[in-house]
C-alpha cells in the first residue's frame, strides 16, 4: 500500500527507532528453527539502529549467537486501542559489538538506561546492534509502508566530527542549558514540563528524555560538525523563545 501524500514514513520509522527503549524481539531457536519472542531494552545508534545489552544466559541471546537474524517489533503504546498507534517491525541481524564499536554502544545505552550500569560490569552481558534489513511500518489506514535502510537510517559517513564532539555537547547541554531543553521539549514538541535531558544527537536530530518519556526533536537542516550542531541548537531556542 502507498502513503498518502501528506505522510513522511521514513521520518515516523526514524522517531520510532529513536524514541522507543523497549521492544518485542524475535529469534530463531537453535536447533529447531522455531520462532521465539521476549521483551527487551533498546537504545539507538547514531544511525538509528537499535543496540541491545544482553546477556549469553537468556534464550535470545543463545539463538542470536546460532543464527544471528531477528527481527523487532516497536509500537507509540498509544494510549486506548493499541492498534490505533504506529508499529514498526524492523528486520535484520543482531551482531554482537566489536572492540571498536564497544565505547559507542555503551555509551548511547547507558544514556537511555542509566539503571543498566550494573549489568555492563556482569561478564556474561554484552552489547549487540541490530543492522537492519528493512522496516515494515503500520501507521493508520493508507499507511502501511515497506522501507529500505537507506530510507529511515541516518547517513553518518560525513559526520564523524560531529560524533567525536557528541558526548561533550550532550554533557554541556545538559549542566548549562537545561532550561533550552526544555523549553524544546514543551514549545517546540508541545510536552508537558518534566525534568528534561538530551541524551544524544545526530546529523537529523536530538533526542530527549524525562523518566521513561522520550522525545524526538527533528532538525529542519542536516548538521555534521559541533560548530553547525551549537548555531542550530541556538536557532531551535530562539524559536522556542519566540512561541512565549
Amino acid at each position: 500500500m502507498q502513503p498518502t501524500s501528506d505522510f513522511d514514513a521514513g521520518r515516523l520509522t526514524r522517531s520510532l527507532l529513536r524514541r522507543s527503549r523497549q521492544g518485542a524481539l524475535a529469534t530463531l531457536v537453535a536447533g529447531t528453527g522455531d520462532p521465539y519472542c521476549s521483551l527487551v531494552n533498546l537504545a539507538s545508534h547514531p544511525d538509528g539502529s537499535p543496540i541491545l545489552l544482553i546477556s549469553r544466559l537468556a534464550l535470545h541471546t543463545r539463538n542470536i549467537l546460532g543464527d544471528a537474524r531477528v527481527s523487532l517489533m516497536l509500537d507509540e503504546r498509544a494510549e486506548g486501542d493499541p492498534l490505533e498507534g504506529a508499529r514498526i517491525m524492523l528486520a535484520g541481524r543482531a551482531e554482537e559489538a566489536g572492540p571498536d564499536q564497544l565505547e559507542i554502544l555503551r555509551r548511547r545505552y547507558l544514556s537511555a538506561h542509566p539503571s543498566a550500569e550494573a549489568f555492563v560490569k556482569f561478564k556474561d552481558f554484552s552489547f549487540f546492534r541490530i543492522r537492519p534489513s528493512g522496516a515494515h511500518l503500520v501507521a493508520g489506514f493508507g499507511r502501511i509502508v515497506d522501507l529500505k535502510p537507506e530510507q529511515f537510517l541516518t547517513d553518518i559517513s560525513d559526520a564523524g566530527a560531529l560524533l567525536e564532539a557528541e558526548q561533550g555537547a550532550v554533557e554541556h547541554m545538559n549542566a548549562d542549558h537545561r532550561d533550552a531543553i526544555n523549553l524544546y521539549a514543551t514549545k517546540l514538541l508541545g510536552a508537558e514540563a518534566a525534568d528534561w535531558s538530551c541524551i544524544g544527537c545526530d546529523p537529523d536530530g536530538l533526542d530527549l528524555q524525562a523518566g521513561t518519556a522520550t522525545l524526538r526533536l527533528d532538525f529542519p537542516e542536516r548538521v555534521i560538525g559541533p560548530g553547525e550542531l551549537r548555531k542550530m541548537l541556538v536557532r531551535l531556542a530562539g524559536e522556542a523563545r519566540a512561541k512565549g
